[in-house]
């Protein structure tokens, strides 16, 4: 049976943040973490190893695999920074072409810096993100 690997636990986001060994990184994913905290209401929690998160739902797929998730994160990796939103929602796109300049991946939105990108635009999706997957998987 699957296990899921990336799970909230208690270590610390700020010890964390402050292993990054790039400098300019490290003070984009602090901006990082007090634009998803003010937006989301959510306080940081650690999802494995290297995943800063903002609450968590219950999520249960027709197949039967089920578990828990963080509504939204980041995570400041030694290439890019890793936003994580909601996936399936059809809004989505729409937001991230006014975000500015970023890639993306089947999950992941990566970015190199905050200056490529506008924050408004980044809190829209971070609460387009949390409201679709709270109607998708909602609170029994």
């Amino acid at each position: 049976m699957y296990k899921l690997k990336t799970k909230e636990n208690d270590n610390s986001v700020i010890e964390f943040i402050n292993q990054v060994s790039n400098e300019k990184r490290r003070q984009d994913a602090f901006k990082l973490l007090d634009i998803f905290t003010e937006t989301t209401g959510y306080k940081a929690k650690m999802w494995g190893s290297s995943i800063i998160g903002f609450g968590s739902y219950h999520y249960k797929y027709e197949s039967g695999h089920e578990g828990d998730a963080a509504y939204v994160g980041f995570s400041p990796r030694k290439a890019k920074i890793s936003l994580y939103f909601a996936v399936g929602d059809t809004n989505r796109q729409k937001i991230l072409n006014r975000l500015g300049k970023y890639t993306t991946g089947k999950a992941c939105v990566y970015i190199n810096k905050l200056e490529d990108i506008n924050i408004e635009v980044l809190k829209e999706l971070i609460l387009e993100s949390i409201n679709f997957l709270k109607l998708k998987y909602p609170e029994d």
